[in-house]
């Protein structure tokens, strides 16, 4: 847990259920020799590059490495994610950043199998319900939670960017997580899915409910997935599309403002 800091509030002494994961933590573990993987590809995660190969018996294996390029952590994992070994390496910050990153990939993908996402997404809630606000960095999803937190009364932050959606007796739920971008809101809350809007900055206010094939489009890339990986693709697809079937999606056409937040509250509450 010295590495683990923002995992301290998500913490159980015993658990009464299957797990979704194990993963071991072992300095010694060592790369699969090249004949056995093939390279998938590398990919630039705005934190630096994360290299990935597939493994012949249909595992992964993930160099992570930091913004510098230096290697982090060296992942391997079997097929379902389920059995999973990481090696960790540099100074305090670099194993820090390795381990969390490896936790992140895994959780997402062993996630998968049971209904459950991690998706890039500012969390606000408000009369019980969650909201959850997703566009590419920079665009203004913290702001327009910001906005809520200031001007609509009873609003919380439950996450600002990576909370986690997970579908329970076919509905949907969306919690806090111990990974939350630059803001540290690492808090361990619940809440029933209210809606997933998409912000477009635009000269004047105004909500687009969004058909289904858009809602799917626009959901899909703020979830974590392998394109490359048929099944947890699938699986991951099948479980927004029983995310949109049951909850609204919208797009929020909005300056960075007082009125935005309000106009918004209104077209998507509960």
């Amino acid at each position: 847990m010295w590495f683990l800091s923002s995992f301290e509030p998500f913490r159980v002494e015993k658990h009464d259920r299957d797990l979704f994961f194990h993963l071991t933590v072992d300095d010694t573990i060592r790369p699969v020799p090249k004949e056995h993987r093939t390279r998938i590809r590398a990919f630039d995660t705005g934190n630096g590059d994360t290299i990935v190969d597939k493994l012949d018996d249909g595992g992964y294996q993930y160099i992570i490495k930091d913004i510098q390029g230096a290697d982090c952590s060296l992942l391997i994992c079997n097929k379902a994610f389920t059995q999973c070994r990481c090696a960790l390496n540099g100074n305090f910050d670099m194993r820090k950043f390795g381990l969390n990153n490896a936790l992140m990939l895994i959780f997402a993908f062993a996630g998968s199998r049971r209904q459950t996402l991690l998706i890039h997404a500012s969390l606000v809630r408000n009369n019980g319900y969650g909201y959850a606000f997703i566009a590419k960095s920079g665009t203004g999803k913290s702001t327009q939670v910001s906005m809520w937190l200031r001007y609509i009364p009873g609003s919380d932050l439950m996450n600002d960017d990576n909370p986690i959606i997970r579908i329970i007796d076919g509905k949907p739920y969306i919690y806090g997580g111990p990974w939350s971008g630059k803001t540290p809101c690492y808090r361990n809350v619940k809440a029933p899915l209210g809606a997933i809007t998409r912000i477009d900055r635009a000269p004047k206010n105004w909500v687009e409910k969004l058909p289904p094939i858009e809602a799917f489009a626009s959901v899909l890339p703020a979830c974590s997935a392998m394109k490359w990986d048929t099944e947890i693709y699938n699986e991951i697809c099948n479980t927004i599309t029983r995310i949109v079937e049951t909850t609204g999606i919208y797009t929020l056409h909005c300056l960075p403002n007082e009125e935005a937040a309000r106009i918004c509250q209104q077209a998507i509450s509960k």
